[in-house]
């Protein structure tokens, strides 16, 4: 499709809204002055996003053509509107949103809004003294989002509440990545290799990743500053040896005062990299939170997308991390896999419900440029996903579950969302933490990103494949160095 910007050039809020009904379709653009007044209408499909601006109000009109049909929408803004251009970029979107609904009869559920972190803006209509049944008119009125989507959101606002209030000042978050994993899923796009294919310079790689957390550890040392929270991340941080993950662990518990931690969480993943040394390792270190994830129960499907690992591996792996006592154990669930039907993913669902995990994340399929999926998924397959999360957001609530965090991503299915699930009690506090953008994050290993937060955001990002992050290591503690720096500017 080609989208045409005559007045305007709102490339992004326009495209991310054409994506919410073509996912996996790519986009050509032609940009316009308003003196233009003849140009040639593409081949294909197109949408004429246009905005004329008068002498005290501007005219907004979205024109689309897909195929042998057509839809146009309008409305008219004053000029001396607050944030104007911002409020033109949204009127525009709603246009064009009214648009695509009449052409391709699909209603995405959470209407206009394109962002990744929709509680934010629950929560700052919340901040402004907004009662619920105020928030659901606005954001049905304004947005389009359904009451179901509205309902998911506040009450995952509302759960955040307690671990939020529950910062320590001047404190951060800890992310360790371990870009590896066994064999790459095809729905994957993770900065990650396999463990196979770089096994000859793995000693390099945890070598260095120690210094990085000993050079961390050392700059924040002193400052006044608290570690709250510990997350090891990938790819999959088990899939390395028992011995590498013990030495990286060891250095972060010798360098880090990890006597304030409201949490330690280790991502196994595979279930066909849980071991009991493994486990071990992680539980003797001060882990207390660990996920196992299957993605589904059924073999076909894991086979579908390159996991080497079977259902009951999953279950094995579940008990064994079950037996050693952690605090929490996640697991976690994608609906919309290929070769996944409504009742696979259903039963998967009622499997690990029945294990009564502390916490559940349930995750539309995204389907990602840099994924093996990209060109070979059709629009079709989407059609179930929505009854997936619909079914799973029921029944965990039926379960007594309730939602704790709740983020978005480019090219998901449906228009869907992932939402972690939890016992009362056992949120996730680094998934709060890093979602709603409350807390700094220092991260160390490839792929790594800092974010420092002051109200603003300041990042800072490590090489992005292992290798480069072993050959250019004096930029990976330049950069820690201008981070922390920053991080101590913050707190002045």
């Amino acid at each position: 499709m080609t989208l045409i910007f005559s007045g305007n050039n709102f490339k992004y809020q326009l495209e991310a809204t054409c994506k919410l009904f073509l996912p996996v379709e790519g986009f050509d653009f032609i940009f316009l002055d308003e003196a233009s007044q003849n140009w040639e209408k593409p081949e294909g499909d197109y949408c004429f996003i246009c905005r004329i601006t008068g002498t005290k109000t501007s005219m907004l009109s979205v024109y689309v053509r897909m195929g042998s049909s057509s839809a146009m929408e309008k409305d008219r803004l004053s000029n001396e509107t607050k944030d104007y251009d911002d409020r033109c970029e949204f009127i525009l979107a709603r246009l064009l949103f009214k648009c695509m609904v009449k052409l391709t009869g699909k209603s995405p559920e959470w209407g206009v809004l394109t962002g990744v972190r929709p509680v934010k803006l629950i929560n700052k209509l919340r901040a402004s003294g907004l009662s619920y049944p105020e928030i659901s008119e606005r954001l049905s009125g304004e947005y389009l989002l359904t009451d179901e989507k509205i309902r998911l959101g506040y009450e995952t606002a509302l759960n955040q509440d307690s671990v939020i209030s529950a910062m320590p000042e001047k404190s951060y978050s800890l992310y360790v990545s371990i870009p590896f994993c066994p064999t790459r899923c095809s729905y994957c796009s993770f900065i990650s290799q396999t463990v196979s294919g770089f096994k000859k310079l793995m000693p390099d790689y945890v070598r260095l990743l120690c210094e990085e957390i000993k050079y961390t550890a050392q700059k924040l040392r002193g400052t006044g500053y608290i570690l709250d929270t510990v997350y090891f991340g990938g790819g999959t941080p088990t899939s390395i040896e028992a011995s590498e993950l013990e030495k990286i662990m060891k250095t972060i518990s010798s360098e880090f005062d990890l006597s304030s931690l409201r949490e330690y969480t280790v991502e196994a993943g595979r279930p066909d990299t849980v071991t009991k040394e493994k486990l071990t390792v992680i539980k003797d270190n001060g882990a207390d939170r660990i996920s196992v994830n299957p993605q589904t129960i059924h073999d076909s499907v894991l086979e579908a997308i390159g996991r080497r690992h079977t259902a009951s591996q999953f279950f094995s792996s579940y008990d064994l991390a079950k037996s050693f006592g952690f605090k929490a154990v996640n697991v976690d669930l994608i609906a919309g896999l290929p070769t996944d039907t409504n009742a696979g993913f259903n039963e998967s669902l009622e499997s690990v419900i029945a294990l009564q995990p502390e916490n559940i994340t349930v995750h539309a399929l995204s389907i990602k440029r840099a994924s093996d999926l990209m060109h070979s998924y059709v629009n079709s397959e989407s059609a179930n996903v929505h009854d997936m999360i619909s079914y799973a957001n029921r029944r965990l609530f039926e379960a007594g579950y309730q939602p704790y965090y709740l983020y978005r991503q480019k090219n998901q299915l449906d228009n869907q969302e992932n939402v972690g699930w939890t016992k009362p009690g056992l949120s996730g506090v680094y998934n709060i933490n890093i979602m709603e953008e409350v807390q700094t994050i220092i991260a160390v290993g490839a792929g790594g990103t800092t974010k420092i937060v002051d109200g603003g955001f300041e990042r800072y990002f490590n090489p992005k494949y292992p290798l480069e992050y072993i050959k250019h290591f004096d930029t990976v503690l330049h950069r820690k160095d201008e981070a922390c720096k920053q991080l101590l500017r913050v707190s002045v």
